[in-house]
C-alpha cells in the first residue's frame, strides 16, 4: 500500500519534533508499505530545519521518504505562523497533480494539527482514488479557544472551525490521539463509525539500546544524590504554562521531607521564574538542570525514583491527554505522580503510579509522601506494571498496526 502522510510539522530523530510521523512511517515501511511524508520546510517544533532549496525537495530517512514544501519562517503564534500555514496549504493545492504523481497514494493521512489540510487532502485523495484519513492531534479550534483564550468569533478560529467540520464530514476515517473525543466530533458532523483511537507512544528500539551517558553537568549533579541515598522526585520536559510546575516547586519548598530531592530537567519560558522563587526561598532540596538529548533520557530517568506528570486544570482535558514524557517514565520503570484531572487516567489504567489533584502543592506533597512511605518492592512492582502497559499498548510497532487496522 502507498501511504501519503501530510504533516506540516513532521520531524525526525535528526530534525527533532514532531516524531510520530517518522516512527509510524518507519514501521509501515518495515511491513512492506511505501510511505511519503509531506511537510513544510520550517516548523517551530524542530531543533533543526531541513535544507529545502525548492518545493518538493526529497530526502530519505531510514527508508522513509520526505517531500518538503518551502514555507516562510516565523516566531510565536502571531501573523507569521498564519502566513506559514496559508503558504503550506496553498502549495498543497498548487502541486496537487505532482504530489499524486510522485506518491501515488492509496491512503492520504491529513495530520497537520490544524484541520484545514483536510481540504487539499480530500482533493489529493479524490484525484488518486484514495481514502482520506484525518489524524487528530489537538482539537482545533477548541484548543485555541479554551487554552489560548481566543474568541470563537476570531477570523482564524472561524476558518479552523470550518476546517474541523469539513474534516469530520469528508474524511473516510478519523483517527484520534485523544481517547474521549468521539462525542465532540459527532456534534460537529462526524459519523460515529468513522472514529478510532490510536494514542501516542514510544520507540522501543531506543530503550533496547545501551543508554547513552549523561552530559557531564548532569552526571556531576545526580551521582552524589544516588551515593547519598536521596529519594529523587524528578521532572523531565518543557517548562511552559501548560506543564503546571509551580505547585510542584511549591510542594518541594514547603515539604521538608528528610532525604527527598526534587530535580527538574529541561527548558522553557517559566523556568527562570521558578529558579528565582527557589533561590529566594533558599531551598536546598530543589535542583534545576538543563535539557538533555533525547538519547540520554533513559540514563537520566535511571536516577529518578518517581516521575512527575502534571497539567493545569482545564476543561479541554475532558477529551483526554497524552504526554510523551509519561511513556518515557513508565518505560524506565519509574512510577508516576500523576497530577492531572482528565478524561483518561494513565496512572490508574497502567497501574504504574498515583493520581493526585492538579495544581495543588499540598496534593503533590501528599503524593510524594505516599511514595516515600511505600516499600522499595512495591515501587518496583508499580514500575514493572507501568512498563508492561506501555509495551502492550504504546509502542510504535503496536500503534502502527492499530492505525492500519483502523483504516480498514
Amino acid at each position: 500500500m502507498n501511504i501519503l502522510l501530510i504533516n506540516h510539522y513532521a520531524g525526525s530523530p535528526d530534525l527533532g519534533r514532531e516524531f510520530r510521523p517518522f516512527y509510524l512511517a518507519r514501521e509501515w515501511v518495515k511491513s512492506g508499505h511505501r510511505v511519503t511524508i509531506l511537510g513544510a520546510s520550517f516548523s517551530h517544533l524542530r531543533i533543526r530545519q531541513p535544507s529545502v532549496p525548492r518545493d518538493l525537495t526529497e530526502h530519505v530517512v531510514d527508508g522513509v521518504r520526505y517531500l518538503w514544501l518551502r514555507a516562510p519562517t516565523y516566531a510565536g503564534n502571531g501573523v507569521g505562523r498564519g502566513i506559514n500555514i496559508a503558504t503550506f496549504m496553498a502549495k498543497l493545492l498548487r502541486y496537487e497533480r505532482r504530489i499524486v504523481a510522485v506518491s501515488t497514494p492509496d491512503v492520504v493521512i491529513a495530520s497537520s494539527t490544524y484541520p484545514t489540510d483536510n481540504w487539499p487532502g480530500r482533493r489529493i485523495a479524490d484525484r488518486a482514488g484514495a481514502k482520506l484519513v484525518y489524524e487528530v492531534h489537538d482539537v482545533w479550534p477548541l484548543t485555541l479557544i479554551e487554552v489560548g483564550g481566543m474568541s470563537p468569533r476570531h477570523p482564524f478560529c472561524q476558518v479552523m472551525q470550518w476546517g474541523e467540520n469539513y474534516a469530520y464530514r469528508h474524511a473516510d476515517r478519523v483517527i484520534s490521539m485523544l481517547p474521549c473525543t468521539s462525542e465532540h466530533m459527532q456534534a460537529h458532523g462526524m459519523a460515529p463509525e468513522k472514529w478510532a483511537y490510536v494514542p501516542n507512544g514510544i520507540d522501543p528500539d531506543e530503550w533496547a539500546a545501551p543508554p547513552r551517558t549523561l552530559p557531564p553537568q548532569h552526571e556531576a549533579a545526580l551521582k552524589p544524590l544516588r551515593a547519598a541515598g536521596r529519594f529523587v522526585v524528578g521532572y523531565a520536559g518543557g517548562f511552559g504554562v501548560g506543564n503546571a510546575l509551580e505547585p510542584f516547586v511549591e510542594a518541594a519548598m514547603d515539604l521538608a521531607a528528610p532525604g527527598v530531592t526534587y530535580v527538574l530537567v529541561g527548558q522553557g519560558p517559566v523556568k527562570p521564574a521558578l529558579e528565582r522563587r527557589v533561590a529566594e526561598h533558599r531551598s536546598d532540596n530543589v535542583l534545576f538542570l538543563p535539557l538533555v538529548p533525547k538519547s540520554s533520557i533513559p540514563a537520566l530517568l535511571s536516577y529518578f525514583d518517581v516521575g512527575l506528570v502534571a497539567a493545569p486544570r482545564q476543561a479541554i482535558a475532558r477529551l483526554g491527554i497524552s504526554h510523551n514524557k509519561m511513556f518515557d517514565y513508565l518505560m524506565a520503570r519509574t512510577p508516576i505522580l500523576y497530577a492531572v484531572d482528565a478524561g483518561n487516567d494513565f496512572a490508574r489504567d497502567s497501574g504504574g503510579g498515583i493520581t493526585v489533584a492538579p495544581e495543588s502543592a499540598s496534593a503533590i506533597a501528599d503524593g510524594v509522601m505516599q511514595f516515600v512511605r511505600m516499600s522499595a518492592a512495591d515501587r518496583l512492582a508499580m514500575g514493572e506494571r507501568g512498563r508492561a502497559y506501555v509495551v502492550a499498548h504504546h509502542t510504535y510497532p503496536v500503534l502502527a498496526r492499530r492505525f492500519l487496522d483502523a483504516i480498514g
